[in-house]
């Protein structure tokens, strides 16, 4: 069961401390539409592998880093395609909505995330690497089937939840959201097409 439902207002508080908060639509039902079917015509996704345990296991999803600096996870080096200019529209549709909302924001980089369909997914996790600084702040614009994103605390505080997030969505992940909580895209029956997008600030020489 979802904790929170789609709205469809200027901004949503789903936490205060630490802040998380969603906000749609982002782009309008037309311009999101085309969106993700540009992105998902004309991006190189890839399938990388990452190592666990010893051993290559290719993700199950497709991806595409994008942006100004490299990125490392799971023992990996990412480099960056450079921007598409959907994706610019995108970084600066999200910037202006949270500049209205009073949110401060900049991102130099994007992780995209594509599922084609409920059985592909992403493990929980927090987006805390090193080069993310100490209390990164995340946008994540969502495109496609509303798959919820599952959250949990790591203290286990309060009982994990949901957070929908519709085609045109964005979720403002604040600082502090990747200290205390992990969140997971989980699988989910009869599911289409889902893209996201995550634009953080990755700091670098």
């Amino acid at each position: 069961m979802d904790l929170f439902s789609p709205s469809a207002d200027d901004g949503e508080r789903l936490l205060d401390h630490p802040p998380l908060h969603r906000f749609a639509p982002l782009l309008g039902a037309d311009s999101a539409d085309r969106a993700l079917a540009r992105l998902d015509g004309e991006l190189d996704w890839q399938r990388p592998t990452l190592r666990l345990y010893g051993r290559d296991h290719p993700i199950p999803r497709r991806q595409v880093w994008m942006g100004d600096a490299d990125y490392r996870y799971s023992g990996r080096r990412f480099a960056p395609t450079p921007w598409h200019p959907a994706v610019l529209a995108i970084r600066d549709a999200a910037v202006t909505r949270l500049a209205r909302a009073g949110i401060e924001a900049r991102f130099n980089s994007v992780l995209l995330n594509r599922y084609a369909d409920g059985d592909e997914r992403m493990g929980w996790h927090s987006d805390d690497e090193p080069e993310l600084g100490e209390a990164p702040m995340i946008a994540a614009v969502s495109l496609g089937a509303d798959r919820p994103l599952r959250f949990r605390w790591k203290d286990r505080r309060a009982p994990a939840f949901n957070v929908s997030q519709p085609h045109d969505g964005l979720l403002l992940m604040g600082s502090g959201v990747q200290a205390d909580l992990e969140h997971a895209l989980l699988p989910r029956r009869d599911h289409g097409l889902r893209i996201s997008l995550t634009f953080r600030w990755v700091q670098h020489d």
